[in-house]
């Protein structure tokens, strides 16, 4: 058939390249029917009176350039949201890293007073664990301070365990304060052991009403459950501190031959092994799952604390006779101490990982979810 004719050869016009990238099938180029094609390009060929059907000027049949710059556009976003992935991958270590930094000049300040206390303030006995373990609470108690009243938020904070960690320094000092049975034997275990309690249950009240006035809004009650059956909202704490006073008084030394600074003190003693069990059980029952780091470091120096007086009485707790001479409460004092240390022991684990690579705490109740921040 004629090129020339009304059915010309299936050719692009001059619309642009067809298969061949030049003149499609054909090749010829006759006017007819002008117009815009699919692609963009010139419409089809030049119509019925010429070149037919013309192929759009992106290259290859089907592929038009809108195609191709819709591919490359999202490569491109592609390649940019990875690199976007990595900056904020990069950030979070960052930030990681300089609060890793916090905490080696945090800590280090610790051990540095500690040293200090021990070869100024100290006579070298052993007893002294008891006075660097009190040491160690006051300084969890003093971290609990600086992230309540520098961030202005009282968030995973659980207020039955400072409730109860009141009660555990208030009768503690009753005792101490009137009668010496239970303090050190160091040189230490006088004013500076009094002393250091002291501040322990003043940090302890200034963090409880951090978090009960100012910062009252932040609080997260809802989270903050142990405990709360059958009692008033907040009073949960209610059934750890009753039974345990029950057995303070039925099982208790007789160091200070006093029925009432005997009671105050053994009561202080097994109600200290409970009190993070609040705290505990909130970090299980946040919805986000994210500890603060801060909060982390309380409850560390709290648990660090609690190692050094286990030690303490490994060695000691024959000395917590009653009366009648029995064994039973050294044998209490030790169990109850222990039972606190096992149930601390996949938060030891998992603090000691994340201290140690800069990276989230991860809990396993909330596998990735939970983390340090």
């Amino acid at each position: 058939m004629s090129s020339e004719g009304p059915y010309s050869r299936y050719g692009a016009g001059g619309g642009g390249p067809g298969y061949g990238g030049g003149g499609g099938y054909g090749g010829g180029a006759a006017p007819g029917y002008g117009g815009q094609s699919y692609g963009g390009q010139s419409g089809y060929g030049q119509g019925y009176g010429g070149a037919s059907y013309s192929a759009p000027a992106g290259g290859m049949y089907g592929q038009q350039p809108g195609y191709s710059q819709s591919m490359g556009a999202n490569e491109n976003f592609g390649a940019a949201t990875a690199q976007a992935d990595e900056t904020k991958k990069g950030g979070k270590k960052s930030m990681a890293l300089q609060a890793l930094n916090k905490n080696v000049i945090m800590w280090a300040g610790f051990f540095t007073a500690s040293l200090f206390v021990y070869f100024v303030l100290s006579g070298g006995d052993f007893s002294f664990l008891m006075t660097y373990g009190a040491m160690s609470r006051m300084f969890g108690f003093g971290i609990l301070n600086v992230k309540t009243f520098m961030s202005k938020r009282a968030t995973g904070i659980s207020v039955k365990t400072l409730q109860l960690y009141c009660l555990v320094f208030f009768f503690r000092l009753t005792s101490i304060i009137r009668h010496e049975g239970y303090l050190p034997y160091d040189k230490s275990g006088d004013w500076l052991y009094h002393l250091i309690e002291i501040l322990a249950l003043l940090f302890t009240a200034s963090a409880l009403w951090g978090c009960m006035v100012p910062f009252k809004g932040t609080y997260q009650a809802d989270m903050d459950k142990f405990g709360e059956m059958n009692v008033p909202p907040g009073f949960g704490a209610v059934y750890l501190a009753v039974p345990v006073l029950i057995l303070a008084i039925m099982v208790h030394p007789n160091l200070n031959s006093d029925f009432l600074s005997d009671v105050a003190w053994t009561y202080a003693m097994y109600l200290e092994s409970v009190s993070l069990v609040p705290q505990l059980f909130m970090f299980q029952k946040q919805q986000s799952g994210v500890v603060e780091l801060l909060t982390a470091h309380f409850v560390a120096a709290l648990g660090f604390g609690r190692v050094l007086e286990f030690l303490f009485w490994i060695y000691s707790y024959h000395e917590l006779a009653t009366s009648a001479g029995s064994k039973l409460p050294g044998y209490l004092a030790l169990f109850s101490q222990f039972m606190q240390l096992v149930l601390m022991l996949d938060f030891f684990w998992y603090y000691y990982l994340a201290v140690k690579n800069a990276t989230p705490l991860v809990l396993p109740s909330h596998g990735s979810a939970m983390g340090i921040v």
